[in-house]
């Protein structure tokens, strides 16, 4: 089914979660801190991680924004901290999604089955590049990347940032609401359709950085559209 890295200083949850998830026919590896995590990230290649947020040493976020440095693999966060400003934060650095403790391990798994579904069917689906200008999304390597004298750069994207920006890419000019742009990139995460204008401030901002500008269009009391007069 897939490699997945547990991130978790609760030796006693994080066995009872290797037994779901082998159970299920996963290879796991567990890491009680941050630096071992991020050394076993990059070794060993998980198809996923479950990353707890309070760890000795290296926050759980920490981790989630030095992994997104270098990679898109999916993350769900599992942590016993129910506080929405936090898991607003955590989608916003690139989270998929966001488990409170205490937890049941089934949704736990089940949760696991999710995120990589969307995410093996989302590269299935798209086996293209898209383009815009001098901008260019391979949806195979989830790499956004600009053209810069003839070579191409690659863009610091998360991994919400870059789904949304395929979603809109894909039908330019069409409109899409909120609640559609949710429920897509984001559909198990629980966050608020409000979430979404803050990951579109980002990509935005980030896009015109690029020198890309004017192509995410916000339609006022509606949602937003791709641009994309070329």
């Amino acid at each position: 089914m897939g490699r997945v890295l547990i991130v978790e200083d609760d030796f006693d949850g994080a066995e009872v979660l290797e037994a779901y998830l082998r159970r299920d026919g996963f290879e796991t590896l567990h890491a009680a801190e941050g630096h071992q995590a991020m050394e076993l990230h990059v070794r060993w290649r998980p198809d996923i991680v479950l990353l707890d947020i309070m760890l000795p040493g290296v926050s759980g976020n920490e981790i989630l924004t030095a992994i997104r440095q270098h990679s898109a693999t999916p993350i769900i966060m599992v942590t016993a901290i129910n506080h929405e400003p936090n898991r607003i934060n955590s989608l916003l650095y690139g989270a998929d999604d966001y488990v409170i403790k205490p937890y049941n391990p089934g949704e736990v798994v089940a949760r696991v089955h999710a995120v990589l579904r969307r995410w093996r069917g989302a590269g299935q689906r798209h086996a293209k590049i898209l383009r815009h200008n001098k901008l260019s999304v391979d949806q195979d390597a989830a790499l956004a990347s600009l053209e810069v004298d003839g070579t191409l750069q690659p863009l610091d994207l998360t991994r919400t940032e870059l789904n949304l920006l395929v979603m809109m890419m894909s039908t330019p000019a069409r409109m899409y609401s909120r609640a559609e742009l949710l429920a897509s990139c984001l559909p198990e995460s629980g966050a608020m359709e409000r979430v979404v204008d803050a990951h579109l401030y980002n990509l935005r901002r980030k896009l015109n950085r690029a020198g890309i500008k004017d192509v995410l269009l916000t339609v006022r009391g509606l949602g937003y559209r791709f641009c994309n007069p070329a």
